[in-house]
């Protein structure tokens, strides 16, 4: 018997697991992946409180050292949660698990590019993380798809080794830091195109040749590239809560500022709630009220 169990191991999760581990709590985390979440692919954090610049796999690895220095345990599997007379039950494809309360920190995922021969080239040069397959077209051609922050710093980094980027947004502007807007504005080697959408991915049976898109006047145009590299937004995974929590249209968990879900005992954390705000500063702030709330809700339960 855990006394908090955390599901998700990337920057709300582990930030949760450090609180109720300090507030003297037995901890168990679960992660399907690999722990960091979505930060751990980010090439380049310089938006996070004290620290000027850092890579996201850094910036992960220390915050996984620090719980674990804690004593938080860990372990991997995709977990699913019902409820139990005295808590609730955690099941993984490798174990069950019982805990008295629950930290739902489970991020998002990335939304899949939405024509129908992407599919096709899923790990043969359709990439949705630049610092895990950038380095595979250097000096080549790419092509990065969408118009956030992801998008503005994959463009950004993957135009330090490839030939050439293309970045190809469905609106006339990027909605990023205004300061990564005039970086990809004055990079020679960044070409972007504005109100378009990619209607094919080309290549042979083996790998990626290159994408077409339409224009805002129907016009298609081709380019020669070796990579797409997909930032188009996330989606949540939360549907195998739904049975313990409510969910939104979306599938975002319903949970406020103070983090609590409609199930006493169960908490989310994290990009996977309802908020305004996705970014790692966010999710660290949701991890320490997690954290806290499951820690102190134990204790009254007791």
């Amino acid at each position: 018997m855990y006394d908090v169990i955390v599901i998700g191991g990337g920057p709300a999760g582990l930030t949760s697991a450090l609180y109720a581990a300090r507030a003297g709590k037995s901890v168990l985390i679960l992660e399907k992946n690999a722990f960091g979440g979505q930060i751990a692919t980010a090439p380049r954090v310089e938006n996070f409180p004290s620290i000027n610049e850092i890579v996201g796999a850094r910036l992960a690895d220390n915050m996984f050292e620090q719980a674990i220095s804690h004593g938080v345990e860990f372990d991997m599997g995709n977990a699913t949660v019902d409820t139990a007379e005295s808590g609730f039950t955690v099941t993984t494809e490798y174990a069950s698990y019982f805990t008295k309360s629950v930290v739902l920190a489970t991020g998002v995922q990335h939304k899949k590019l939405p024509v129908e021969s992407a599919e096709k080239y899923e790990g043969k040069g359709i990439c949705y993380c630049a610092v895990c397959d950038g380095a595979f077209y250097k000096d080549k051609a790419v092509c990065v798809v969408g118009d956030g922050n992801s998008a503005a710093q994959y463009a950004l980094f993957l135009a330090e080794m490839c030939s050439k980027v293309y970045m190809l947004t469905l609106l006339d502007k990027l909605f990023c830091d205004h300061e990564l807007v005039e970086r990809i504005v004055n990079n020679e080697k960044i070409e972007w195109a504005t109100n378009v959408c990619v209607t094919d991915v080309l290549g042979d049976d083996n790998h990626v040749k290159g994408v077409a898109y339409k224009d805002e006047y129907g016009a298609i145009t081709y380019v020669d590239c070796d990579a797409v590299f997909v930032a188009i937004g996330q989606q949540p995974d939360n549907e195998r809560f739904s049975n313990v929590v409510d969910l939104d249209k979306k599938g975002y968990i319903i949970a406020g500022e103070d983090c609590k879900t409609s199930c006493d005992g169960i908490f989310a954390a994290g990009d996977c709630r309802t908020k305004l705000v996705r970014q790692c500063a966010t999710a660290v702030g949701d991890g320490a009220i997690a954290g806290f709330s499951a820690a102190l809700y134990v204790d009254v339960v007791k």
